[in-house]
Formats: C-alpha cells, sequence, structure tokens
C-alpha cells in the first residue's frame, strides 16, 4: 500500500506538472507610462497577428530601469529615452543593443476652464500647482524641465512645481484640477481615453532634447525570449508605425 499510494502521488505531481508546463506564459513588457494607451493597441494588433499573449507593466523608466535590475521578470523594456535601456545593456541585461523605434512630444495641458495652455500661463497668480513628471526617473519631465530652463522659468516657478512620478501620476494631477496645469506626452492627448478633454499646446521641438523611445529585448535567457524578439520587430512594422503616429510619435528615422 505504502508503494501504491507512492506511485499515484507521483502520477498526480507529473500530471500537474505537465498541465503547468503546456500553459501559456504572457510576453511581459516593461513600458514607460507615456506609452500606456498606444501600447494597448499595439499589443492587441500583436497578438492578433501573432498569437501570443502580453502583459504591460507601467512605470516611469527610472522606476522600471531599478526594478529590471533587482530581477523584475520583463521580457523587454520600453523606455521613455535611450539612456536607461543602454545603462541596463552595459549592465549584461539586453539581448542586443538598445534601439530607438520612435520619438514622443510635449505638450502643456490644462482641465482647468479660464486657462490657457501657453508657457505665458505659468507665469500668471491663478496656476499655483504645475503639474510635471519627476526628472530624477521620468524623461519628458527632464524634457518639461528643459522647456523651463530655456524660456528662463524655472526660478520663477519652481514653488509651483508638484511631481509626479510618472506620466501617469501627473496625469491625475492634471485631470482632477490638484494642478491647473501641466506637462505631459502628446501621446496622451490624442488617446481616446482623454480626447477632448480640456485644451492642451503642443511645445516646439527645438525647446527641448529629443525624447527618444528605447527599446531593449532583455535577458537572453528568457523563457520568452523568441517572442520578445517578434515583439521587438512588430514595433518596426508598418502596423505599429501607423498606430504610434496617430499618437503623435514621430518614426525612429525622421
Amino acid at each position: 500500500m505504502k508503494y501504491s499510494y507512492f506511485f499515484v502521488l507521483v502520477i498526480f505531481l507529473l500530471a500537474v506538472s505537465c498541465k503547468n508546463s503546456g500553459r501559456k506564459e504572457k510576453l511581459v513588457i516593461a513600458t514607460a507610462a507615456n506609452m500606456q494607451f498606444a501600447m494597448d493597441e499595439v499589443t492587441e494588433a500583436f497578438s492578433r497577428q501573432s498569437g501570443i499573449e502580453t502583459e504591460i507593466i507601467l512605470g516611469s523608466s527610472g522606476t522600471l530601469t531599478a526594478q529590471i535590475m533587482a530581477g523584475a521578470p520583463y521580457d523587454i523594456f520600453l523606455s521613455a529615452n535611450l539612456q536607461y535601456p543602454e545603462h541596463l545593456y552595459k549592465q549584461g541585461l539586453g539581448y542586443r543593443p538598445p534601439e530607438t523605434y520612435a520619438y514622443g512630444q510635449l505638450v502643456l495641458w490644462t482641465c482647468k476652464e479660464g486657462i490657457e495652455p501657453s508657457l505665458e500661463t505659468l507665469r500668471q497668480e491663478q496656476v499655483s500647482h504645475i503639474a510635471i513628471p519627476n526628472p530624477q526617473v521620468a524623461p519628458y519631465g527632464r524634457a518639461a524641465k528643459e522647456v523651463l530652463m530655456q524660456k528662463g522659468l524655472y526660478n520663477e516657478v519652481a514653488s509651483k512645481l508638484v511631481y509626479g512620478e510618472s506620466i501617469s501620476q501627473t496625469n491625475q494631477f492634471i485631470r482632477t484640477g490638484a494642478a491647473e496645469i501641466g506637462f505631459t506626452a502628446l501621446s496622451v492627448v490624442l488617446s481616446e481615453q482623454v480626447r477632448g478633454t480640456g485644451s492642451w499646446l503642443k511645445l516646439p521641438q527645438s525647446t527641448y532634447s529629443s525624447i527618444a523611445q528605447g527599446v531593449l529585448i532583455l535577458d537572453k535567457d528568457t523563457q520568452q525570449l523568441n517572442n520578445a524578439i517578434k515583439f521587438h520587430n512588430f514595433l518596426k512594422s508598418e502596423k505599429a508605425r501607423q498606430i504610434l503616429e496617430k499618437y503623435g510619435y514621430l518614426k525612429a528615422d525622421e
């Protein structure tokens, strides 16, 4: 009886093991928050074409980088700049060198009636809070700070700045009115979820450094390596480009 019980137990464990091994694992994509709405559409198109399921993990580029360095099980990283992916690659955490897949654009956005989205508005008394992604971890925040510095506004409005840890949190500040105005990505205000909410101004690209959106396939030992490569290739496809352009992203070769 003892051996019979042991035999049944082994068969049960093998069955469970086979069942689990046959279960599809999702391709986990660490994604900078500026890409939130565009990525929903990109991954949906990718899954329809490939049959590969995906999971999006959102955060600021700096926070996601720290998580990856700490061992987070992500398969591919879409950053709001190229510096973070390059740093990870130099640490031996990338399958091959990162690439720029698109360029982002910066806007001023307000959801408050009577407030005009302009740089001059930032000086006005009616504006007491200006939302900005944290420049230390969010490339769009770094770009926003560059605009303020270039226009000689930074010291004047520094006390009004309210920092979001990502563009997602910054958007919450703007949409809820916690900040009268703020900086965000063009892709946000062009999304179906936000379009028509408040008013916005696209800032001249000459006022900030290019926001190169970088992509890095992570550690070559990942079980999802082949799927990550397929997604990387899909990002460069005409279908993905059309989606990204709809959200205001510029082609990497422009």
